[in-house]
């Protein structure tokens, strides 16, 4: 997946390759997954009011995928790019303003243009591709809220996650999350918050040794997503504090005695259900006064218009859920070579 555009551009969109032609192609789920991401839905998201409608441009004919790149656009219909008059030319703390500035000698000022989480939508669209490939072969990828601020989830059920309006998992603290992250927002701030993906379903085997470890690529997808800080697998930063005995994951027939170690085993999936925690930092952009520089090295005072997520994490939780899902499609793919006999017999089968 590689993906374009800007904020206040006039699109945003992705090109997915390496998806296996005859894969029907769902536009009404393709859809459904980006209403889930969809802004200016509620008081949790930003006002700004997108209807992310996508619309496929290549590698799809008579619902189903070609075999070639599948491109797929989402137009920008609610930009105020005049929200952003005021702050051209100085940087805003916690954004990518100053880096940009350095790396390139120029920036879209108008929502962090290329850096926006609103290139993250796009992410969510190849993902869904995804998760119909993942479909086919009893693979089920979903994602919640497990933590905003301090307030964490003690049980987590992901059918409850899914139509809770801030994808809760937890019922019991769903109100005690939405009262954080709405005192964030009447005081002028932010909150930061993290996800849970799980994946069932999941066949033994996926993963490269050394150079392309499930659990790497995870945490390299992850970790490309606006905001996140940190990732973890299965007990992930936890298993710091504990004994190997306490730790590892004993076995018997019935399969794994715990699940400690989130699905994967040497960067090769158990066949146990993965699992990947998310972190995100508070949403950057918040409406009070902070100490900065312009592009002319002068102190200033950044002081923000514009429409905001108070907790970036709800719906970040949705972009992490799709980059799982691609992860592990490219994955599935790549493992259906990792044995000669495989080969032979796929081979075999055509030329007789």
């Amino acid at each position: 997946m590689t993906t374009f555009g800007e904020s206040h551009g006039p699109a945003i969109g992705c090109v997915l390759d390496g998806v296996p032609a005859g894969l029907e192609i769902d536009e009404s789920f393709i859809q459904s997954e980006l209403d889930r991401r969809r802004p200016g839905k509620n008081a949790y998201a930003t006002a700004r009011k997108e209807a992310d409608k996508v619309e496929i441009l290549s590698g799809v004919f008579e619902g189903k995928a070609t075999g070639t790149p599948i491109a797929m656009v989402i137009y920008n219909t609610n930009q105020k790019s005049r929200d952003y008059g005021n702050i051209r030319d100085l940087f805003r703390p916690g954004h990518a303003d100053y880096t940009y500035w350095e790396k390139y000698g120029i920036r879209d000022y108008r929502g962090g243009g290329r850096s926006s989480a609103r290139e993250t939508a796009a992410r969510v669209a190849a993902g869904a591709v995804a998760k119909l490939m993942l479909r086919k072969i009893g693979v089920k990828v979903e994602s919640g809220i497990f933590r905003i601020g301090d307030v964490e989830a003690g049980n987590y059920d992901f059918d409850y996650a899914r139509n809770s309006e801030i994808f809760a998992l937890d019922p019991s603290m769903e109100q005690a999350q939405k009262d954080t992250v709405l005192r964030a927002k009447e005081a002028h701030d932010s909150i930061g918050g993290a996800a849970l993906v799980r994946a069932s379903g999941v066949p033994v085997g996926l993963g490269e040794p050394i150079y392309y470890k499930l659990d790497a690529a995870l945490a390299d997808a992850m970790m490309g997503i606006n905001a996140v800080k940190g990732v973890e697998i299965g007990e992930g930063m936890h298993s710091a504090e504990l004994y190997g005995s306490r730790n590892n994951d004993e076995m018997t027939r019935e399969g794994f005695a715990s699940h400690r170690h989130g699905g994967t085993l040497g960067g090769i999936s158990s066949g146990d259900t993965l699992e990947v925690k998310v972190y995100f930092k508070p949403t950057p952009s918040i409406f009070k006064p902070l100490k900065t520089l312009d592009i002319h090295g002068e102190e200033v005072t950044c002081e923000l218009k514009g429409r905001h997520d108070p907790c970036v994490a709800i719906r970040g939780s949705v972009v992490a859920e799709a980059m799982a899902a691609l992860v592990l499609a490219d994955m599935v793919l790549l493992n259906m070579g990792r044995r000669m006999e495989d080969v032979a017999r796929y081979y075999g089968k055509r030329n007789g």
